[in-house]
């Protein structure tokens, strides 16, 4: 047993004493020392340690009941086991410290016990066992009989990530993911859901792989937490949290104002996350795919723009926080948020684009649509016999969008928008002269000379609107 009486710097010198005398680590817990160290005015650090029989329980246990339940630091071996110790931190000096840690030895002890026993007892269950346990468990009252409960939505996941392309284990991770849920150790630590299905997938030789997607199809868990490190967790992790969004909107439980009681902002932003990782997973398909099969479990839909919008928003924020001007991100996201990743280079690609560009774009986009809002006929043909013989902005401008269109090609099918954007700053002096300085009248009397020149600025700016929506373009910021 160690004491030592914290003065300053709450860390250093009691756990650095304590590692010296017992060759072990305090395992790092910033944000339980920022909660110990001003429970006391006069904090004294004690420790003590467990029985060695106890470290059987899978370590999330042991350290989730001394941490949440107790608020003791957990150590650890050099060579990162858990080790049968832990401190703790009195509010002042006592007389006998060692009355102290016997105390905390005797209430740890208890709690190890019951963890002990929980898990002992759960290994005696199936996962199919805890899944038929789960039919009866209501996930969501209001989807209806054939889709409320917790064992409705694990058969929806599976269904989904079939349809995903997952593979068997993706599927078996799909199908057992929540059954840790109906165990006594979750019942007890409920931080561990997830974690304890890893154990118990382990148990029953169902393999790494549909294990540690069971535990990280909770992932994220919060904002810059980790996210799930394989394509079948992924998948999973996806499938739980598109399933969840899907079907709170259908039934009106979506966020308002602050309002989130069903975490469905932090599940977006997680699905975008995940997705923003692994580009070989389709969100449409994803999309799709839930609301096919929470239809066809009877769940009546709303309108899907509804749900895009949702979506749209929480991949703005993310972009926003990615140092991406909004109006950019929106620019970006007004042309498609199907593939996030190329929304993602589309949109830092935009937020490169000089502020004389943007305005003279902006203008050819506000020209056109104007023209389209006056019932005007707006395509892409452009006849070259009908550029004014004695003015070559037309032509010229015409010749330098055909030549930007050629040295582009490969930097479209490459998806480098940089270097096309680079193109189209090249073309903005061709398009202000053909405005500024040529005294074209675009919306001129003449309806065939007028719809030429209406074709020759969609010619040049539609390859770029795929890109961008340039009506969102304001100066640069």
């Amino acid at each position: 047993m160690s004491v030592f009486l914290f003065i300053g710097a709450p860390f250093g010198p009691f756990f650095a004493r304590l590692a010296q005398e017992n060759n072990l680590v305090m395992r790092p817990d910033e944000a339980l020392v920022g909660e110990v160290i001003h429970l006391g005015e006069y904090p004294v650090g004690i420790t003590g340690s467990f029985r060695p029989e106890f470290l059987e329980v899978p370590e999330e246990m042991i350290v989730t009941a001394m941490r949440l339940h107790q608020r003791y630091f957990a150590f650890e071996t050099a060579e990162g086991h858990l080790a049968n110790k832990f401190a703790t931190l009195a509010a002042t000096i006592v007389k006998d410290p060692k009355v102290v840690a016997e105390g905390n030895e005797k209430v740890l002890a208890s709690r190890l016990s019951d963890a002990r026993f929980f898990f002992g007892e759960d290994r005696k269950h199936t996962f199919d066992e805890w899944n038929h346990t789960l039919d009866s468990v209501v996930f969501q009252a209001k989807l209806g009989d054939h889709a409320k409960t917790i064992g409705d939505k694990t058969r929806r996941l599976v269904e989904i990530v079939a349809a995903c392309g997952g593979s068997p284990a993706a599927l078996a991770a799909a199908k057992f993911c929540k059954a840790d849920l109906a165990s006594k150790a979750v019942g007890e630590f409920p931080e561990l859901q997830g974690t304890m299905g890893r154990h118990y997938a382990n148990h029953h030789g169902l393999g790494a792989s549909v294990g540690d997607a069971i535990e990280q199809h909770w992932w994220p868990k919060g904002q810059g937490a980790e996210l799930p490190r394989t394509i079948d967790a992924a998948l999973v992790a996806l499938a739980d949290k598109m399933d969840t969004i899907v079907g709170c909107f259908a039934v009106g439980l979506e966020p308002s104002g602050s309002a989130d009681p069903f975490g469905l902002r932090r599940a977006a932003i997680g699905i975008w996350q995940i997705l923003l990782s692994n580009p070989s997973i389709s969100w449409m398909t994803l999309f799709q795919t839930s609301r096919d099969v929470l239809a066809k479990h009877g769940v009546k839909l709303v309108d899907p723009t509804k749900l895009e919008e949702y979506f749209r928003q929480r991949l703005q924020g993310i972009l926003v926080d990615g140092g991406v001007p909004v109006q950019d991100a929106n620019a970006a996201l007004a042309q498609g948020l199907a593939d996030p990743i190329d929304a993602r280079a589309r949109a830092q690609a935009i937020s490169k684009i000089s502020k004389e560009a943007r305005e003279v774009f902006k203008r050819v986009a506000n020209i056109l649509d104007d023209a389209r809002a006056k019932n005007l006929i707006v395509t892409t043909a452009v006849d070259p016999a009908l550029f004014a013989a004695d003015n070559p902005v037309e032509k010229n401008l015409h010749d330098a969008v055909v030549a930007a269109q050629a040295r582009e090609a490969s930097a479209r099918n490459a998806a480098d928008y940089p270097a096309v954007f680079e193109s189209l700053e090249q073309l903005r002096p061709v398009v202000a002269a053909f405005f500024d300085k040529g005294g074209v009248m675009v919306m001129d009397p003449d309806p065939k000379l007028r719809d030429n020149r209406l074709g020759l600025l969609s010619f040049m700016i539609s390859p770029y609107a795929e890109i961008a929506d340039f009506r969102k373009l304001g100066g640069q910021q």
